[in-house]
Formats: structure tokens, C-alpha cells, sequence
């Protein structure tokens, strides 16, 4: 009977298909058989540790709200809450632009590839070729030959390394989820450093004007011999300082412009932010602050998958005290000539398991199980402290905020008095019966509470800007911007 390589190959598929099927369930006893006599067992499943658990019910300096079952997202455009449409604009820049982003993303494509990799192993694999062999009688033989491997994955180490690739995927997504929020309030950060020099800069133009007109009184009051000549000097000493703070205030400012045209992947100097006066107002940060908000943080997300990965790979490495079952096939078509290949190709196949357990290794195995459990050891207590870490950052937000806020109050105060002393000083030097120096006293406390006022509120953005941060984007609804 006459057939081609074609139903030959399809009658050797078919008698594959029935042998694996048989081969199958026969080696698996065979296997069980074999463990249950050398007193082997399958390994216990491992379970990563579960910090989050022991979350105190609120931050100290917050009352008590009712936690959140799950983990929620980061709040979406918390930004939003300074109210400037330019910091809304290099935000939207951001994603796109940032080249640590790009990375990160690419990072994630990888994990992502990994995970398909290790997939891949489930599934039979098949293989095809073409070989040459010469007898002794000086006889060539040619053909094409097809062979199926499959190894069973009777133990779960096919399995537990998709799993493990499964936990490193997410954790490398959590990983990117966390440098998005750390640029975003980077760029939030240093657009408020940008705010604080530029109303700096105004305050300075400002006694610089001031100390101009009180140079020229004092150089008038010199003309006519009513005030020494120190007096003049001191005043324009007074004036040379305050115009040195202009200089090295715009230097600040170009430092920082150039900041935020890195981070939205602009070459420097290609940012220019018109100049504002004042700071915006930081958000009020509620009374109630549960801890379970904690929740929304990438970081603790990422250090918990892992924890998940290192326990699911301590899996896989004690599998290897278990042999592998591989169910293999092929078939092969001989002829001495392409002509008989062609015309009359004679098939030959074979079908078999194997069983492959390696009997001594001086002591890889449990080294390799020995340092996955360590590896276990180590995910967890970065886990761990990457949960106090964030407590006790936004503890340490929460009090400076609240520390903050009653220093600008008390600083505001202080200008209001610190300006009207000013005034009087001024009033009595006019008049002749104050010295210059009178003037110079009151009009560097005056400048030195104005400063200290700016810079406590400028301090309390950044804490607030932190504890944003420190909660994933505020404290608002799971998903949402803060109220």
C-alpha cells in the first residue's frame, strides 16, 4: 500500500495522542509509587507574610475612620488641589516625558515577557528537521523528522514559576504605579520651591526699593548736617546686601526651571515659569486620618508581591528533590534517494516516557531551598519595615503640618508688630530723635520675620505636599483627589 509522508505523519499524531494519554497515567502512579518508597512528599504550600494586618486602627495624630477592606488606587490628579493651571500643565507633560518612566515601563514589559516564557513550559514542544546518515555499505540516508516533548507538571514547579513570574510582574507594575507617584510630587515639590524663590525674589525687589528710599533720606539729611556720614553708609550697606539676595535668588530660580524641564523630558532651560507673588494655600488636612490608608501606596503593594514571589519560589527549588516525568515522541521518514522520499517514504517512530531524579548532588538542592527560604526571610522584613518606613512618615507629616501651622500663625503675628515698629522707628528718625541705627535694627527684624514667615509656610506645602505623597494622593474617596 502506497501512502504519503502526510498520512504517515498523521497516523503517527494520532497514535502520539492515544500514547501520551496512556503513558500519562500510567507514569503518574508509577511516580507516586516511587516518592511514597523513598518517603517523599509534595512540599507545603508557602504563604507570604501579611504585615498589613497589624496596622494600628489610625495615625496618632488623627481620629479614628472606619479602615477599607482592600487596597485602593492612587488618587487621580491630587495636584489639582493648588489650584495653578501651570503646575497642571507640566503634570500633563509628565507621563509622556519623563525618561524614568520610559524604563520603568520597559521594565514592565519585560516581567511581562517572563511571564509568558514560563507559561510556555505547560505546553508540549515540537520540533522539526532534517538529518543525513551514511552506512557502512556507503548507503545516504535523508529525511525530515518531527519530535514532541512534554513534561508533566505533576509536583507544581511549572506552575509555582508562573506564579513566581506572576508576583514579580505585579510587583515590577507596582514598582512603575511608585515612580509615577514619586515624580508627580517631585515635580509638585519643585514647582512649590519655585513659588517660595519667586515670592522671595518679590520680597527682596520690594526692601530693596524700600532701603533705596531710605538711602536717599538719610543722603539728604547728610547734605545738610543733620546725620553723619555712618549713616549713609550703613544705609547703603543695608541696600548692597538686599540686591546680593536678588542675584542669588535668580540663580535659584533658573536651577529650579531647569528641574522641571528635565522631569517632563525637556532639555534644560527650555521651561520658563512667568513670576508669581505668594504661595498657594496648603490643603487642610483632615482631623481623621485612618491608617488603613496606607493602603493606596505602590511601595507596600510592591514589597508584598515580592514576598509573594520569594515564597512561591522557595516552591519551585523544593520541587527539585522530586523527579521529572517528560513524555517524549518522533518520527522520522528514511530513503536512500529524494526520489524515494518522495515516492514511498518509510516512516519510523518512537514513543516513551522518562523518569529523571537526580540521585546525588552533594548538597545543591537543599542549598538552593536553604537560600530561597533566606531570600523569603529577607522579602518579608523589607516588607515589613516598608510598612513602619510609611507610618512613620506620615507621622512625622502630620506633626510637622500641625507644628507648621501654629509657627505661621504666631510669624504673622509677629510681622504685623514687627512693621509697625518699623514705622515708629521711622517716624522718631525723621524727627531726629532716633539714630540710623534705630532704623537699621527695626528694619532687619522686620525683613528677618518676613523671611522666617515665608519660609514656615513654604515648609508647611512641602510637609503637606509629603503627607500627600506618604497617602498615594490624599485622603479623598478610593480613586478620586482629596477634597
Amino acid at each position: 500500500m502506497r501512502c504519503d509522508h502526510t498520512t504517515h505523519h498523521r497516523v503517527f499524531l494520532v497514535t502520539l495522542n492515544r500514547g501520551l494519554r496512556v503513558a500519562r497515567g500510567a507514569l503518574a502512579l508509577l511516580a507516586v509509587g516511587f516518592l511514597a518508597g523513598c518517603g517523599l512528599t509534595t512540599p507545603p504550600p508557602l504563604n507570604a507574610p501579611q504585615p498589613l494586618r497589624e496596622l494600628p486602627a489610625d495615625f496618632r495624630h488623627a481620629a479614628l475612620l472606619k479602615p477599607a477592606a482592600e487596597r485602593v488606587a492612587v488618587a487621580r490628579d491630587w495636584w489639582t488641589l493648588y489650584g495653578d493651571d501651570v503646575l497642571n500643565a507640566l503634570q500633563q507633560r509628565l507621563p509622556n516625558g519623563n525618561q524614568s518612566l520610559a524604563a520603568s515601563m520597559a521594565q514592565v514589559r519585560i516581567a511581562q515577557a517572563a511571564i509568558d516564557a514560563s507559561r510556555s513550559a505547560l505546553f508540549p514542544g515540537a520540533g522539526v528537521g532534517v538529518s543525513a546518515t551514511r552506512n557502512d555499505s556507503g548507503t545516504t540516508s535523508i529525511g525530515p523528522s518531527l519530535s514532541v516533548n512534554w513534561e508533566l507538571d505533576l509536583f507544581g514547579r511549572l506552575s509555582q514559576q508562573v506564579d513566581v513570574a506572576r508576583a514579580r510582574l505585579e510587583a515590577n507594575e507596582f514598582d512603575l504605579e511608585a515612580l509615577r507617584l514619586s515624580l508627580q510630587a517631585t515635580l509638585t515639590q519643585t514647582w512649590l520651591s519655585l513659588r517660595a524663590v519667586q515670592t522671595q525674589s518679590a520680597l527682596f525687589d520690594d526692601t530693596v526699593q524700600a532701603y533705596q528710599r531710605s538711602l536717599q533720606m538719610t543722603q539728604d539729611r547728610y547734605r545738610v548736617g543733620i546725620v553723619p556720614a555712618t549713616d549713609v553708609a550703613q544705609a547703603q550697606t543695608q541696600l548692597k546686601s538686599a540686591q546680593a539676595q536678588v542675584a542669588e535668588l535668580s540663580g535659584s530660580r533658573a536651577l529650579l526651571e531647569n528641574a522641571l524641564a528635565v522631569l517632563v523630558g525637556e532639555m534644560p532651560v527650555a521651561v520658563s515659569v512667568s513670576a508669581a507673588r505668594g504661595l498657594p494655600e496648603p490643603p487642610e488636612v483632615p482631623l481623621q486620618l485612618p491608617a488603613e490608608l496606607l493602603r493606596r501606596r505602590p511601595d507596600i503593594a510592591a514589597a508584598e508581591k515580592r514576598a509573594v514571589a520569594a515564597a512561591a519560589q522557595v516552591g519551585v527549588t523544593a520541587t527539585a528533590f522530586f523527579p521529572t516525568l517528560t513524555l517524549g515522541a518522533s518520527s522520522s521518514l528514511r530513503a536512500s534517494t529524494l526520489a524515494d522520499l518522495i515516492a514511498v517514504p518509510p516512516l519510523a517512530w518512537t514513543i516513551g516516557p522518562s523518569l529523571a531524579l537526580a540521585a546525588f548532588d552533594g548538597g545543591a538542592r537543599k542549598a538552593a531551598v536553604d537560600s530561597a527560604r533566606a531570600t523569603l526571610e529577607q522579602a518579608s522584613a523589607q516588607y515589613r519595615q516598608t510598612v513602619l518606613s510609611a507610618m512613620q512618615e506620615v507621622e512625622d507629616n502630620l506633626a510637622l503640618n500641625a507644628a507648621l501651622k501654629r509657627q505661621t500663625e504666631l510669624l504673622a503675628e509677629s510681622l504685623i508688630e514687627a512693621r509697625r515698629a518699623l514705622e515708629l522707628t521711622l517716624n522718631q528718625y525723621r524727627a531726629g530723635t532716633v539714630s540710623y541705627l534705630n532704623v537699621v535694627a527695626a528694619q532687619t527684624t522686620a525683613l528677618s520675620v518676613e523671611r522666617s514667615l515665608l519660609d514656615a509656610r513654604s515648609r508647611r506645602l512641602t510637609a503637606t505636599n509629603q503627607l500627600l505623597k506618604n497617602l498615594a494622593g490624599g485622603w479623598g474617596r478610593p480613586g478620586t483627589s482629596p477634597p
